[in-house]
């Protein structure tokens, strides 16, 4: 039984007020175990990843603040490609780039979008994307950004990417998230097995320092209930969402930890079902004017400058 998003109590809350840029770790994280949990991931991806789909799906219904719609859309770290396609039927006439780092779950994305009017997919580091300058109208991520490791680079990358007032949307977790399978895990062993998730005020800082203007985020919690832990854990790892905790553990866990997991995740069961919470985090942004500063690591403000200000200057010698 797999578990379906119960009440959400959430709030509307203004961005965090401007400080210097958060540190790369932001979320300390290894992207070598991600990578290779995100491949594993894909053939079963869709089946086991109930969380991504609803929160994709109330993400998108933001797009009504658009004020006219987009010609080109970038879908960052859109996996199998599910927002992608739902981008595309919301706007058929904008050119729609699917990207991901994990070029397996870009293939599924494949045979999902079909043949007719293919979207780009281009695999490719979202700290460091491909695209030109202020190139795109609308810049979407679901849930990427607990699964990377320098936050602050990713947005600063959306920000060189969109351009001056197209809009930026982004889902993320909290430090709520699987609060239950966290306690639980520290009742039955030392070592960390919940990786941890940066909040919101971490998140506002992070958008404020690279530039974007307007940014407001809203809070909710999502349940999922699932009838044992290892139906919660099944979900997890077919979804490629497993611990990435450069201090991890990486030996199998052993029966005994297993046996002693679910016992102590036991005292969470309410009306015969086990509940696992997420802390999600949404936000929308809107690109800044052109030659608005962005913050550097110190803290220092990096001007911006457009070329066409330059048009008719002369330099001197």
């Amino acid at each position: 039984m797999r578990g379906e998003p119960a009440k959400r109590c959430g709030r509307d809350v203004a961005a965090a007020a401007p400080g210097t840029l958060p540190p790369p770790e932001m979320n300390p994280l290894d992207p070598v175990a991600i990578d290779r949990a995100q491949s594993r991931a894909a053939a079963q991806y869709d089946q086991h990843a109930p969380l991504q789909r609803d929160v994709g799906a109330r993400l998108l219904e933001r797009l009504e603040y658009l004020r006219a719609p987009p010609a080109r859309v970038l879908d960052l770290g859109g996996g199998t490609g599910r927002d992608a396609a739902e981008l595309r039927r919301r706007f058929p006439r904008a050119d729609v780039i699917l990207l991901d780092r994990s070029l397996p779950m870009l293939r599924r994305a494949r045979a999902r979008l079909g043949w007719w009017r293919p979207l780009r997919r281009v695999c490719a580091d979202a700290a460091a994307l491909p695209l030109a300058d202020a190139s795109m109208d609308l810049v979407v991520s679901n849930l990427l950004l607990p699964w990377v490791a320098d936050v602050p680079a990713v947005l600063g990358e959306c920000r060189r990417v969109l351009r001056p007032g197209g809009m930026l949307l982004i889902s993320t977790c909290g430090p709520g998230t699987l609060a239950e399978l966290r306690a639980a895990w520290a009742a039955a062993d030392p070592g960390p097995h919940v990786h941890r998730f940066a909040p919101l005020a971490a998140l506002g800082d992070a958008l404020l320092a690279a530039g974007f203007r307007d940014p407001v985020a809203e809070v909710d919690n999502w349940t999922l209930t699932y009838p044992d832990v290892r139906a919660l854990l099944r979900d997890l790892r077919a979804s490629g969402s497993t611990n990435a905790e450069p201090a991890r553990r990486r030996a199998l866990t052993s029966r005994a930890q297993l046996a002693a997991l679910e016992s102590a995740y036991e005292s969470q069961r309410r009306d015969n079902v086990l509940p696992a919470t997420f802390e999600v985090i949404t936000a929308q942004a809107f690109g800044p004017d052109p030659g608005q500063p962005r913050r550097s690591r110190d803290g220092t403000d990096l001007a911006a400058i457009p070329l066409d200000s330059l048009r008719g200057s002369r330099i001197r010698r």
